[in-house]
């Protein structure tokens, strides 16, 4: 199983185990802990070892928490609810029930009103004692709930992205293949000269970038003597009309005005980029970008309809 795979299931799980109380503190603040390792979540790993060791004051990252989970009963004097995530709810549970199990004396006379009060402070005490309790416990599931549901909605939309992009990928070298198999062929050759990080390298990488347009231009719309006559203008669409000759067939084959515009835009884009004379100019990774933007325009020409309806 691939690691986003993984992360996606557990953050799933996670979720849930949050949502239907499925888990005790101890074995969320772990089960999350393993999802913060796999989501490459520091942070959120070394806040989960507060939760399951106890808070300290020498750390900037333990006070800030202490604040986001509500512990602090008087931050100035550093008073507040250290002690983790598990022992939080062990005591919250241990004063419900004691709570539920306080009674009003069976007293009369002199005895009763102070016993009385005395209970009363007993559970006023507790009622309060649950309320922070249940309101860390609350802030604690609440920023857990959170990074749970980002990591799961992250290896969800990363795993999606890819098989979205390998999907298109098999498509378009599949017709590539087809109509213009030299130019699938440099494909490797020119990102294994961008790797290499040299000047001399980008250059030759970026002239075989321009071939490959030229090649593709010669593949889809091969050079013809009639010229292109569009908006009273007459287009030349010779051997060496290349953009002119790839534009023509986007014209033929497309009846969308904007695409159009868009995909001559690109073209335009790409080959004055590639074709510079100064290839000192464009970087390793500008390179790597223009290799990128030449094989998604390629993808869009090719899979544009034989004929429009």
């Amino acid at each position: 199983m691939r690691t986003k795979d993984h992360r996606a299931i557990l953050a799933k799980e996670l979720v849930d185990d949050i949502e239907l109380q499925r888990l005790g503190a101890e074995a969320l603040v772990l089960k999350a802990t393993r999802l913060a390792r796999l989501a490459g979540s520091d942070e959120t790993r070394a806040w989960l070892q507060y939760e399951l060791r106890g808070y300290n004051n020498a750390e900037k990252l333990s006070l800030r928490y202490m604040g986001r989970t509500g512990r602090w009963v008087n931050k100035a004097e550093q008073q507040g609810y250290w002690y983790p995530l598990a022992q939080v709810e062990a005591t919250l549970s241990a004063s419900t029930l004691q709570l539920e199990g306080t009674r009003l004396p069976s007293l009369s006379g002199d005895y009763l009103i102070p016993a009385l009060r005395s209970v009363a402070h007993t559970a006023r005490g507790l009622r309060e004692a649950i309320t922070t309790l249940s309101g860390i416990r609350g802030k604690v599931m609440s920023i857990l709930h959170d990074f749970a549901a980002d990591a799961y909605y992250e290896a969800l939309f990363s795993g999606m992205t890819e098989e979205i992009f390998q999907q298109y990928k098999d498509e378009v070298d599949m017709l590539l293949a087809g109509q213009c198999g030299d130019v699938l062929e440099k494909l490797p050759a020119v990102y294994a000269r961008l790797t290499e990080q040299d000047p001399e390298a980008v250059s030759q990488a970026l002239t075989t970038v321009r071939r490959m347009i030229e090649a593709f231009a010669d593949a889809l719309q091969p050079p013809q003597e009639t010229d292109w006559q569009l908006g009273g203008d007459n287009i030349k669409l010779g051997a060496k009309q290349h953009q002119n000759r790839l534009n023509y067939y986007v014209h033929q084959h497309s009846a969308s005005n904007s695409r159009k515009k868009k995909l001559r835009q690109s073209l335009m884009n790409i080959y004055d980029r590639v074709s510079t004379g100064v290839h000192s100019e464009v970087t390793p990774e500008e390179a790597k970008s223009l290799l990128l933007a030449s094989y998604l325009y390629f993808g869009e020409v090719v899979t544009l309809p034989r004929e429009l309806p």
